[in-house]
């Protein structure tokens, strides 16, 4: 089979969740004929995507999340505001999905995220199915525990949600742990998606803490708490423009610039890993074996349920901010739950495989049955406006 990717290119969550599964599909005699990346402004894909996907890549402008420069946190206005000025950049982005839907000829296209392809999925009535795949999509599950008293954000993150499933024929949500299946909703539970990097890393325990923070801004916190305890040594990886290579702010504090590769290796190293709970640094963390400290970044509503939903599975501790104490102190009674976690993990393929196959059985017209409700509302909705005198 052929297969499209769709990937929301913010960060290197969903980017290395498509590399995990291309090696997945490719490794089961399945082509992947591409990937369209959405980014901020549609042109510069991640190098750390570029240098490990093999195939065709293909940018798009697409919908991202904006962030206060002051206070580090996520943006809701500003996010939205950016949306709607950016539009008519958009809709040139469903053309552009549109037109190498039909030119690569996929028969399945795999959406990690991206808003842009689940509204190409409404609009365009696409007859090739699509599977969303993302940590997100177990937010839809009835069973997931959410934050308490953030109803508001909990609306907002499971509408954008909702959106980018727009017609897809399954949701697969990426999970720390085994959960049930919610068929009524088609959300089926899948073992995250990882670099097959991380089975050829052997694991030892030096002295350093590891830090990995989505905004180079929020390394200010590190410094801070540092500065106070400038005996604890501590590497962290950041998207700071302005530095190229490695900084050393001190002896015992070194920010290097985002690389995978490089990442991993002193993760299988390291004492432990402080992070902005994204799904992804925590999965590895949780592979290697490694206590994992987790700080969501303010107001971002799905790192919160990530922190929350880690913590139940056994992954470490969250809080609010990069005071490290905490973490110190709790370094010591970790459990390692690296034997669990790779026993749901070593299921990937096979899991993933398994609901792919079965959309084959799917009758076409029940996979796309909500996407026909939604002409039907609009003709109503003209037939309604019009004048009893004035119909036919």
């Amino acid at each position: 089979m052929r297969f499209l990717l769709i990937v929301q290119g913010e960060g290197r969550g969903h980017l290395t969740q498509a590399i995990a599964l291309t090696e997945i599909l490719e490794n089961n005699g399945h082509t992947v004929v591409g990937a369209l990346v959405g980014t901020a402004h549609g042109k510069d894909v991640s190098s750390f995507f570029s240098e490990n996907f093999r195939n065709k890549i293909i940018p798009f402008a697409s919908p991202y999340l904006a962030y206060c420069p002051k206070t580090k946190a996520l943006d809701i206005t500003k996010t939205i505001t950016h949306t709607i000025f950016n539009l008519r950049g958009y809709l040139s982005s469903l053309k552009k999905i549109r037109l190498h839907t039909k030119e690569l000829k996929p028969d399945i296209i795999i959406n990690f995220y991206d808003v842009l392809g689940g509204i190409h999925q409404l609009l365009f009535r696409s007859k090739v199915p699509m599977v969303c795949i993302a940590h997100q999509y177990l937010l839809l599950h009835p069973n997931f525990h959410h934050p308490k008293n953030h109803w508001l954000d909990k609306l907002l993150v499971n509408t954008n949600t909702r959106i980018t499933a727009l017609g897809a024929a399954k949701k697969l949500a990426l999970s720390f742990t085994p959960f049930a299946d919610a068929k009524n909703q088609r959300i089926f539970a899948i073992p995250p998606l990882l670099r097959s990097d991380l089975s050829r890393l052997s694991t030892n325990a030096h002295n350093y803490l590891l830090a990995y923070v989505t905004q180079h801004s929020l390394a200010e916190q590190i410094m801070a708490w540092h500065d106070k305890n400038p005996g604890v040594e501590m590497h962290c990886f950041w998207d700071n423009p302005d530095y190229s290579d490695t900084y050393q702010y001190s002896p015992n504090l070194h920010f290097h610039k985002i690389n995978g590769k490089k990442f991993l290796e002193m993760m299988q190293n390291c004492r432990g890993l402080v992070t902005t709970a994204g799904f992804e640094s925590v999965c590895e963390a949780m592979y290697l074996g490694k206590p994992t400290f987790m700080i969501p970044v303010p107001k971002h509503y799905e790192q919160a349920c990530n922190a929350i939903d880690a913590s139940r599975a056994g992954a470490g501790i969250s809080a609010t901010s990069f005071d490290l104490t905490a973490f110190m102190n709790y370094l010591p009674s970790h459990k390692d739950i690296s034997a669990e976690f790779k026993a749901w993990h070593s299921r990937s393929s096979f899991i993933f495989l398994r609901e792919i196959e079965s959309l084959f059985n799917i009758p076409e017209r029940r996979t796309f049955r909500r996407l026909e409700v939604l002409p039907q509302l609009v003709k109503r909705l003209a037939l309604s406006l019009v004048s009893p005198s004035t119909r036919s």
